[in-house]
């Protein structure tokens, strides 16, 4: 097979872009949509032949893939939104703690086994908010845990013979091998079922997830990403720097033979100069406003959330037999710094509360502020020095703990101005539940059980969350990573350009030629698979599994014809469909380029994490080939 010009102008495009990316001289989708577009002016350049049909250039914006991810975007926005993911978030902290070791191994097998029988980007978009959710209450980075969830999710998709694109093309493109293999009186080969692969799939999984967890100190980014919300640390940071105040947060527990029971929140803050956020036992909650005032009693067996100086908070405990905790665990949930923080409150001249004290006002009960200090004339009066009956001014900033949908409430009060503003505006609506689910699970159904496009099913479960005002179209239009999007789309035309020009088939020939008619089943079957790796890298896993299996089952009648013992077409066909799947070196593959953006991800982190996968990956996969088959 000669090479001809356009093979050698699709080659160089091929480099131009895998330079872009390595080097990052501009962002990934930057690259993206500039190879694009040098693909369509190809048609207007006198010397260069032209690699594609400006007609169908921008195809890729709508194609399934990339719809299928705005659709999934959208979907995870809208259960988040009913609580649904911050509830399963709570249940893997429960089990997990917040250690990466223990976390991380829950969430993947999570995404890895919900991947297996739904489109491994849907698994990691959905999982998505979930992840942020635990990085913000935890403080762990999104970089130390979105990249072994995609990876699982990658990995699970390979569990069933749905759970990926390439293994469901599979079993058509054996049936239409077959009809070439029948017309030469040659046996045909049999599909797969349904779990199949189900060994080798979960042999893969496991082994990412083990690898994660060993490695993953060493070989993930330690950076946060852009998706990482406000934290707790960083807004008792911001208040040490500005005001002085050496306030910490602490969980306290509460024993029952303490001499702090029956004691009242106002007399205990007094004494010990501390400020309870928070209290809970027997999963009975209380928070300000309402249910938590300067009168409730301290009861046996509760945990309290404090705000205070080490010395104070020590003190405390050793005051009243209470066990003191600087790691946030049962109250987690409730303290997390997207539903409450550290905010500063001016009061205007105008206000009514001038000239009364926060406790004349119950400034807890009534408005839902814990006061920490009041900072007036350049100076933060505190707790010990009773700020709590210094009367209020005009111009007073007071430093106050509360919950973020409470401070959106005083900013529509006259008589506060509410200085932070940057703080999460979450807007939870648990009772729009049964229509998220209910739409969720119609467009699963859709997936497993009909012959309706992903794009279209997915697109059926987002609107409906739209129209049921699940989620507005304002909101479902803020979901969208927009980069990613642009990402994949642009990079369509080029995955067309290499298999229509023929330079795909050209690789993989001389590639095989190399190796010769008389090597082992084994050496072949290798071959095969790094190539179907390489090809998942530079085009889609679908593209990459259309032209490969067709030449694997060819390559293995060959070898049969040959003498060449042990030589299955069947088994080399399913080792090109579970290879396009080990798409973990650059951020090409759907799920890379999801995550990319939110953790803040470079290029060199696939390529020094994914670059170890890559090669367990393939492994462990034509280990368990060799087992299974």
């Amino acid at each position: 097979m000669e090479l001809t010009a356009d093979m050698m102008w699709v080659l160089g495009f091929l480099a131009l872009t895998i330079y872009l990316f390595v080097s990052e001289v501009v962002r990934v989708d930057v690259a993206a949509i500039l190879v694009m577009v040098l693909l369509g002016l190809t048609t207007v350049v006198p010397f260069v032949p032209p690699l594609v049909d400006t007609a169908h250039l921008f195809d890729g914006f709508a194609s399934n893939a990339v719809i299928s991810i705005i659709a999934v975007m959208i979907i995870g926005a809208g259960l988040d939104k009913t609580g649904l993911m911050g509830a399963v978030a709570n249940y893997i902290l429960r089990i997990g703690g917040t250690t990466e070791k223990r976390i991380i191994p829950l969430i993947s097998g999570t995404v890895g086994i919900i991947s297996s029988f739904m489109q491994n980007v849907g698994a990691a978009a959905l999982f998505l908010p979930v992840v942020s959710r635990i990085s913000a209450r935890t403080g762990l980075p999104l970089s130390r845990m979105l990249m072994p969830m995609g990876f699982s999710a990658i990995l699970g998709g390979t569990v069933t013979m749905i759970g990926s694109s390439p293994l469901i093309l599979l079993n058509d493109l054996i049936k239409t091998s077959n009809h070439a293999l029948g017309k030469k009186g040659l046996e045909e080969m049999e599909t797969f079922s349904l779990f199949a692969v189900t060994p080798i799939g979960l042999a893969l999984l496991i082994t990412g997830i083990v690898y994660f967890v060993f490695a993953g100190r060493k070989v993930l980014p330690k950076s946060s990403g852009a998706m990482e919300m406000m934290s707790t640390k960083s807004t008792i940071d911001y208040i040490k720097r500005v005001y002085g105040l050496d306030y910490a947060l602490y969980e306290v527990h509460v024993p029952a033979e303490s001499d702090v029971i029956g004691k009242r929140v106002e007399d205990i803050e007094r004494e010990f100069y501390i400020r309870i956020i928070a209290m809970k036992a027997d999963d009975k909650l209380r928070l300000a406003p309402g249910g938590l005032t300067r009168d409730v009693e301290i009861a046996a067996g509760q945990v309290l959330g404090v705000l205070a100086s080490q010395y104070a908070v020590e003190r405390f405990g050793e005051t009243v037999q209470a066990q003191i905790r600087p790691d946030i665990e049962v109250l987690a949930s409730a303290l997390m710094p997207t539903k409450a923080g550290i905010a500063e409150i001016v009061i205007p001249p105008s206000s009514s509360l001038v000239g009364k004290t926060s406790r004349e006002v119950w400034l807890r009960k009534s408005y839902g502020l814990t006061l920490l200090a009041i900072h007036r004339q350049g100076k933060a009066i505190r707790e010990d020095e009773n700020a709590v009956d210094l009367p209020l001014q005009g111009g007073d900033t007071l430093i106050c703990h509360v919950a973020w949908n409470q401070l959106a409430r005083l900013e529509k009060d006259p008589d506060f101005v509410v200085v932070t503003t940057e703080y999460p505006h979450e807007e939870l609506r648990p009772h729009k539940v049964p229509c998220a689910l209910s739409f969720f699970l119609l467009a699963l159904g859709m997936i497993l059980f009909t012959d309706v496009r992903l794009s279209v099913a997915l697109l059926t479960g987002a609107m409906g969350m739209v129209i049921t005002n699940v989620i507005s179209i304002d909101e479902a239009y803020r979901a969208v990573s927009w980069k990613t999007v642009f990402l994949l789309a642009s990079l369509i035309p080029l995955g067309a350009a290499v298999e229509h020009s023929g330079t795909a088939q050209w690789i993989a020939v001389h590639t095989l030629d190399l190796f010769g008619n008389d090597v082992s089943p084994f050496v072949l079957q290798a071959v095969i698979a790094v190539l179907a790796t390489f090809f998942t890298l530079v085009m889609s896993n679908v593209g990459a599994t259309v032209l490969l299996v067709p030449l694997a089952v060819n390559i293995a009648v060959q070898a049969t014809a040959a003498g060449v013992e042990g030589v299955n077409p069947a088994v080399f066909a399913l080792t090109v469909a579970l290879a396009t799947s080990n798409s973990f070196l650059i951020p090409t593959h759907q799920v890379n380029a999801l995550i990319m953006g939110p953790a803040g991800y470079k290029v060199k982190d696939f390529l020094r994490a994914g670059g170890i996968m890559t090669v367990l990956f393939l492994v462990v996969m034509l280990g368990m080939l060799q087992v299974m088959f």
